[in-house]
């Protein structure tokens, strides 16, 4: 067996401490209420790419230009929807988060593996070592489709793909573990015991060799609209984002087993919601830029309780809620939007907010989106970035940072027409917090094209679909990503250092 050696790569390659990977903090700490820094303003900026201007680049692989990025950079797609996987069966799609669980010295290479989500309803079933549900419901043809598939990558090619983790439901995003492993996150509150099957919306971890994996919930981790998972690694404290429009959460789950070990989550423990100290029901889904808060954490009793309607003198009153969301706001706990990415870098924890702001006729909770730094040492939680226009951010979605301290966003608007035409993007932030095109999905396919590639999806034009899953290998020399539809994994690579990320 080779050495689990991410998240902690040196960029050549060899085992470091986490502190020599860390960079310092994507923005400095504020202090007051309003950081100096963003005096004058209520939201952030956009400025030039220091990558320099995008244009369409041809995919190593297909030789189709599916990717507009900066003058030289270079990608590779793999594993499409349909592709065969190494077990013969079609590449599921819906592709979604993503990361980077190992690195293993193959000679004078490193082999990683990466762990996909996908984000499927019920279709044909992801056939792995491990399925949670096999259950048919009475008003579908299928069983659950969502799950997890790993992918390994070397020396600029993409080797295979195998399934991992199946009998799941909207698997949207996730995250890394200090200890080598993947937590995926199902979006959802169905409940399938009517039809003899099981309750969704938990949280599983997908282990180095699918093999291992156990397909077991980690009920204790909470039942609710999952987004994703960051770990802080000097607690093995998991924090965690719920996507549920104007009733989304912020919470944190304390193990009983805090040994960071393969399965240590499964063995149980807390789980906590944020409040903003001093406020009852503190309301976050309108921040400014530079605003800050110190959170308090409330255990909830019931992780697993059922979803409900949110009483009459909720904000949004009579929207489903989660269980642990209800019993938090009964207790004084914070709302945002609809939380989506989470990472952790450098001692800080990074939270994307997707809908953030004020929307048309000043609708509250349907802005443009936002990146909240928590630090958990300090317990202080700001807004870092606040979009006030689509060109700045367009709900912003699944986040990461590199080694170099540079974050990347991915878009999940409406797609932008601009100066490289319409088409999500894939944001950079500069140090003062303003935001750059990277990347822009140019995904264009005729059927001509579609047959040449050897790919079974339908043409069409999928510029306007998401990018999602965006990770960096642990030496920060590739950068993979998902465009979710018609599903396209990415690794990109090129002259990082002209920039930030």
């Amino acid at each position: 067996m080779g050495l689990h050696m991410s998240p902690f790569i040196s960029r050549r390659g060899f085992l470091v401490a986490t502190a020599s990977v860390a960079a310092s903090p994507i923005i400095t700490a504020c202090t007051g209420r309003r950081n100096s820094r963003y005096a004058g303003r209520a939201s952030s900026t956009s400025v030039v790419s220091p990558y320099g201007p995008l244009q369409p680049v041809v995919d190593l692989e297909t030789n189709l230009p599916l990717l507009q990025l900066p003058q030289g950079f270079q990608y590779r797609s793999h594993s499409w929807t349909g592709d065969a996987m190494a077990n013969g069966a079609p590449a599921p799609g819906f592709h979604d988060g993503m990361g980077v669980i190992a690195a293993e010295r193959r000679g004078e290479e490193v082999e990683l593996v990466l762990v996909r989500n996908h984000e499927r309803g019920f279709d044909s079933p992801v056939v792995a070592p491990a399925r949670y549900d096999r259950a048919v419901p009475a008003d579908e043809d299928d069983p659950p489709a969502g799950g997890t598939t790993h992918l390994r990558f070397r020396h600029r090619h993409w080797l295979d793909v195998q399934p991992s983790l199946g009998g799941t439901l909207e698997n949207c995003a996730g995250g890394v573990t200090p200890w080598g492993s993947w937590l995926s996150c199902e979006e959802t509150l169905d409940d399938l015991t009517a039809q003899g099957g099981r309750r969704h919306g938990y949280v599983f971890e997908v282990r180095r060799n699918p093999a291992q994996t156990t397909g077991r919930a980690i009920v204790a981790m909470g039942r609710m609209k999952h987004e994703a998972v960051a770990i802080d690694p000097a607690t093995n404290y998991a924090y965690l984002t719920e996507d549920n429009r104007e009733s989304s959460g912020f919470y944190r789950f304390i193990p009983k087993d805090r040994s960071g070990t393969v399965g240590s989550y499964e063995a149980g423990g807390r789980l906590q919601a944020a409040r903003v100290a001093g406020s009852r029901n503190a309301d976050l889904s309108t921040p400014t830029l530079g605003e800050r808060h110190q959170l308090r954490w409330i255990d909830l009793a019931e992780p697993d309780a059922d979803p409900g309607i949110t009483p009459v003198d909720f904000p949004d009153a009579h929207v489903e809620a989660s269980g642990p969301f209800l019993e938090a706001w009964s207790r004084g706990a914070l709302r945002m939007t609809r939380c989506e990415g989470i990472c952790f870098h450098a001692g800080k924890i990074y939270v994307v907010d997707t809908k953030a702001g004020t929307g048309l006729f000043g609708r509250r909770g349907h802005g443009h989106g936002a990146v909240w730094e928590y630090d958990p040492r300090t317990e202080e939680l700001y807004a870092m970035f606040v979009s006030g226009a689509k060109d700045v951010a367009d709900n912003p979605d699944n986040v990461t940072v590199s080694v170099r301290g540079g974050m990347v966003l991915c878009e999940n608007g409406k797609p932008l027409s601009g100066n490289y035409g319409p088409g999500t993007r894939l944001l950079g932030l500069t140090k003062a917090g303003a935001s750059y095109p990277f990347a822009m999905n140019n995904v264009q396919l005729n059927a001509t094209e579609v047959e040449t590639a050897g790919k079974d999806v339908l043409p069409g034009d999928y510029r306007g679909e998401q990018f999602a899953g965006a990770c960096f290998d642990p030496a920060g020399e590739v950068l993979f990503v998902n465009i979710q539809s018609p599903g396209i994994t990415f690794a990109i690579w090129g002259p990082w250092t002209d920039g930030n990320l």
